[in-house]
């Protein structure tokens, strides 16, 4: 039975999509249509992690994180975007109950058909929702860099950071290599 993933990975294209994002917890200005073209006019990198489920346990202390990373991100000329395959009204919901979450500044992607999760290959087989998983887009829409975790497991954004920070220097990076450090050179 071959129903493994096959997850879209260094080199391809960023799928287009057009997808629901709660953007505020606002009446009335929850909600935006956030699309792929969007994003690649903006010729900002674009870093998009992915939770399994809204109203669980590990899934808010990363977004919180991301969170308080956003202007880390930002100054990278970075968008950020989180996503799962809940509707943008449990985001909604899930913002406006949970304290950590109702400040976020950035979207909430709501992948409710799960076709962008399924097109990039990270929808875990038996609960249909996403993996644990964050790529990092280059301005033309070429993913740089892919991880994926267990459900189980949260990431660190400290290192989504540092990888954004060597692709953005488009030079070789060291081993554990940071921003400000010397790279290689060939």
């Amino acid at each position: 039975m071959n129903n493994m993933n096959k997850t879209l990975s260094l080199g391809a294209q960023f799928p287009d999509f057009t997808k629901k994002a709660v953007v505020s917890i606002e009446k009335g200005k929850e909600f935006y249509d956030l699309n792929s073209e969007e994003i690649r006019n903006s010729g900002k990198w674009m870093v998009m992690f992915w939770w399994p489920k809204d109203f669980t346990f590990v899934c808010p202390t990363e977004i919180a994180e991301f969170n308080k990373a956003y202007t880390d991100f930002e100054d990278r000329d970075t968008i950020l975007i989180g996503a799962s395959t809940d509707s943008e009204f449990v985001h909604a919901a899930w913002r406006r109950d949970h304290e950590d979450l109702r400040d976020l500044r950035f979207p909430m992607l709501a992948d409710t058909s799960k076709s962008l999760a399924t097109e990039l290959g990270i929808l875990e087989q038996n609960e249909k929702v996403a993996y644990r998983a964050t790529f990092i887009v280059d301005p033309q829409g070429t993913i740089r860099w892919v991880s994926l975790y267990d459900l189980n497991v949260g990431r660190n954004v400290k290192e989504v950071l540092r990888v954004l920070d060597a692709l953005q220097t488009d030079e070789l990076c060291p081993c554990n290599w940071t921003k400000g450090e010397a790279t290689l050179t060939a």
